[in-house]
Formats: structure tokens, C-alpha cells, sequence
């Protein structure tokens, strides 16, 4: 074993221990002091610690399938544990740190035969931020579904239609990819924005790099590899378009504004519709075709409105979904 694997080896099995203690339900001030002069003691530590926590996270969803694995060389620790409930178990005098050696040493065996999966969605006019077992962040925009996979050699999201900005958190043994229509988007650590929505792609990148691929040979497009300020766009038609941009404005939905340069009217109705519960509908397709360039705070829908009559030379009457917009 080098060097490298085994101070790798050492960090991992430290990582553990803490996870085990700061579970325990004596945990005080002081060990949480302790634990942050742990994570800036060595270069390695914040990252073992984030590998362990995903480990055990896991372990839990695993749990049944590492049982059994357990039973065929453990037969008489395994059979304490029949008839308790697992969590009660892992709880136990002990049992934590017991847990966590034991998901190192068993899970990547088990963790071959099934992966472990989860589910996230918002609603109309939600916006959702969530930790992923890895320790990446989501920030997930209105009516959006992911569903996320974890393996024991990637970590995979499926997203057919939404939006939502990754923050990932590095790990190169496990690459990070999101899966949406026609093209797969793969990176290892960085922060980027995602929007699949009608058949059209774009991706944004504010850290890191990140690469934009058809998701199989059976599509026709090209391999991109996107830098800090890049977005690629792809349009329902298969035609990319690779531009320079400032990547906060993409990620401008998060704090409740959108920031629109040359867009049309219909793709800006289409946002709107997604926070709304009340539809905004256009009166005609030409009149959906007016650019607008400007910043929409997400209020009150009322107000909104009033605003795109500033920029528009457009007006608005009630209708059966909500309202309709037309010509002054």
C-alpha cells in the first residue's frame, strides 16, 4: 500500500471516529470545538469527513443488504440483531462507531450490487435548497423533479425538466453527472446551473469546469468543456450555441429575481406561469415574439405585470386562466 492510500486510510478511519462521537447524545460545546481544530488540522480531513458522512448515509439505505452480507461471516452477531429495529441497534452503547467501522469496511462491496437513489420536486412558485448525501448542494427552481443515484463509482441526477444550480462537492473517485434530455453534463467538483425545460438546455458555469456531451452516439452533437463564465445553449433543434456571460444572472431565480437580456416575451410568460398559480396567457404568437431586457422581482403577480407593462408596450385583462396579455 503507498504512502498516499495509507494516510487516505488513516483520515477515513479518524473521520469515523468523529462521526460516531458527535453522535452521541453527550455530545457538548467542547467536542464541536475539538471537531473544527480536527478539520483544519490536515489538508485531507474535510474531505475524509465528507466521504465518511456520505458512507453512512448510505449504510442506512443499505442497511438490509449489509445485514445479510454480514450474516454469511458474522452469523452470531446477526442473529442479535434479528427481531431490533436497525436504527435502535445502530444507536446503542457503541453501536455508532461500531456502524460507521462497519459501513467502511462492508458497504463498497454492497454498494456494487445496488445503488441507492432519492427523489427531489418543487412546486408551482417553489424554490427548494437541499444537501445531498455527498455533501453538494442543490437549489432547486420551480416545477422541478431530480432524482438522484448514488453508486459505488458516480453519482448520477436525472433531471427531464426544471432547473436547478449544483454546488459539488468534490470527490474524483466518484464523478458527478446530470442526466437531461439529449445531453449529459459530468463534472467532479464546480458550482453551474442546469435548465431543461421544453426540449432546450443550458448550461451555466460559475466554478470548475464542466463537460456538456450527447448522452449517447445516437445523437448528433459535439463534446463541450465549459470554464467560469461559459454557458451552452441548446435549442429544441439539436443547434448549440456556446456564449461569455456574467453566471450570477443565471442564478439570480434563487433570490426571487429573473434577469432577462433580449428574451422573448413568450419564454419570460413561461417563467412567470411557473411561479404563479394564475396563468398568464399571450393574445397572439407575434406579439410573444417582443424581446425584453430588464430584472422581474418575483412579488406579488399583480405587480409583476404592472412591470412588464413598463417594458412592453403591452397590457393585460382578465381571462378564464388568469390573465391575458395584448397590444396598447
Amino acid at each position: 500500500m503507498s504512502s498516499m492510500a495509507i494516510v487516505e486510510e488513516r483520515e477515513l478511519a479518524e473521520a469515523s471516529a468523529w462521526l460516531a462521537r458527535l453522535q452521541r447524545e453527550d455530545v457538548a460545546e467542547q467536542d464541536g470545538l475539538e471537531f473544527e481544530a480536527w478539520l483544519e488540522a490536515a489538508p485531507g480531513n474535510r474531505a475524509a469527513y465528507t466521504r465518511a458522512l456520505a458512507i453512512w448515509h448510505e449504510f442506512e439505505t443499505a442497511a438490509p443488504l449489509v445485514q445479510d452480507e454480514l450474516a454469511a461471516g458474522q452469523r452470531r452477531e446477526a442473529q442479535k440483531l434479528r427481531g431490533r429495529a436497525t436504527r435502535r441497534w445502530w444507536m446503542g452503547a457503541g453501536g455508532m462507531a461500531v456502524a460507521a467501522g462497519l459501513a467502511v469496511a462492508v458497504l463498497p462491496g454492497v454498494l456494487a450490487q445496488q445503488a441507492t437513489a432519492e427523489t427531489y420536486a418543487t412546486g408551482k412558485g417553489e424554490r427548494k435548497r437541499v444537501t445531498l448525501a455527498d455533501g453538494s448542494i442543490v437549489d432547486l427552481n420551480a416545477e422541478t423533479r431530480l432524482a438522484v443515484t448514488y453508486a459505488r463509482s458516480e453519482r448520477k441526477v436525472e433531471m427531464a425538466e426544471g432547473e436547478a444550480i449544483f454546488d459539488v462537492a468534490r470527490d474524483a473517485r466518484r464523478p458527478f453527472t446530470v442526466a437531461a434530455p439529449n445531453r449529459e453534463v459530468r463534472v467532479l467538483g464546480t458550482q453551474f446551473d442546469v435548465r431543461s425545460r421544453q426540449g432546450e438546455l443550458t448550461v451555466t458555469v460559475a466554478r470548475g469546469k464542466v463537460q456538456v456531451r450527447p448522452i449517447s452516439t445516437a445523437i448528433q452533437g459535439r463534446s463541450f468543456l465549459l470554464t467560469p463564465g461559459q454557458r451552452l445553449e441548446v435549442a429544441s433543434s439539436g443547434r448549440e450555441e456556446l456564449k461569455a456571460v456574467d453566471p450570477q444572472e443565471a442564478f439570480s431565480w434563487r433570490a426571487g429575481r429573473l434577469i432577462y437580456r433580449g428574451e422573448p416575451l413568450a419564454d419570460v410568460v413561461a417563467d412567470l406561469n411557473r411561479q404563479y398559480v394564475e396563468q398568464i396567457e399571450i393574445s397572439d404568437p407575434e406579439l410573444g415574439k417582443m424581446p425584453i431586457t430588464g430584472v422581474i422581482v418575483l412579488d406579488d403577480q399583480p405587480a409583476v405585470v404592472a412591470r412588464l407593462s413598463l417594458m412592453l408596450p403591452i397590457r393585460s385583462v382578465p381571462s378564464d386562466r388568469g390573465l391575458l396579455l395584448l397590444r396598447k
